[in-house]
């Protein structure tokens, strides 16, 4: 798959090696946001290297030290890398403090989004649309979740941009497994599009209330699914 849009920070790596490293933590990732790799599963270096051709063994490494610092992976000496694995408890309160986050960002934002800010983010969900009417979940999701970022961003305040994305990254794939859920889907998509007019109108208070209901009606849902696997 080739994504237009890569949301993810790239850790300052630079050309040749640096991007080889960049691209692995991109699979990496790719790979426990859609539970191929699974929560407080050991991650094989040697399997990972025979099927996917496209890793090479320091970059790898390199990559997992990276998602360590995410809260994406655990590395335990002398036993190896782990999928960091969340108590719902856990993700219940990372959610809590990601919808305040958004909370606080909404009239900020609005206030002091800048027309280029605004309009990366109109594009960002024209990809988004794209990548729903193409049933694309992986690439929808990347491109939603920049959305939410860019919002955020938006009320430039370094900070809060800091703190909402190293708690997003925590539980990505936890929230990815709420769009499996068509219906929500479909839900999320139209509830993308009033968000976006209230960022257009520059109106925080309702931009406020839209990303607290649109995060809670979401978080129901993914909740649910997660209850059987989390136990």
């Amino acid at each position: 798959m080739q994504n237009k849009e890569n949301p993810y920070p790239n850790n300052g790596e630079a050309n040749g090696h640096g991007t080889r490293t960049t691209a692995a933590v991109t699979r990496l990732r790719e790979l426990i946001v859609t539970g191929e790799l699974k929560p407080g599963q050991r991650i094989s270096e040697r399997s990972l290297l025979e099927q996917h051709a496209d890793l090479s063994r320091t970059p790898l490494r390199e990559a997992l030290k990276i998602l360590d610092t995410e809260g994406l992976v655990e590395l335990r000496p002398n036993r190896g890398a782990y999928v960091t694995r969340l108590s719902m408890a856990q993700i219940d309160a990372a959610m809590e403090v990601l919808i305040g986050l958004e909370n606080i960002a909404a009239t900020a934002s609005c206030a002091r989004i800048s027309d280029a800010e605004l309009a990366d983010i109109e594009s960002l969900h024209q990809q988004m649309l794209a990548s729903f009417k193409q049933r694309d979940l992986l690439a929808y999701f990347s491109i939603n979740q920049a959305i939410h970022q860019r919002i955020v961003d938006g009320a430039h305040n370094p900070a809060l941009s800091r703190i909402y994305r190293n708690e997003a990254q925590q539980i990505r794939r936890y929230r990815y497994a709420g769009n499996i859920e068509q219906s929500r889907w479909r839900h999320a998509v139209a509830e993308h599009e009033q968000i976006l007019e209230a960022l257009r109108s520059r109106d925080g208070l309702l931009l406020r209330e839209l990303l607290r209901a649109h995060h809670s009606r979401g978080w129901d849902v993914t909740r649910a699914l997660l209850a059987t696997e989390l136990g």
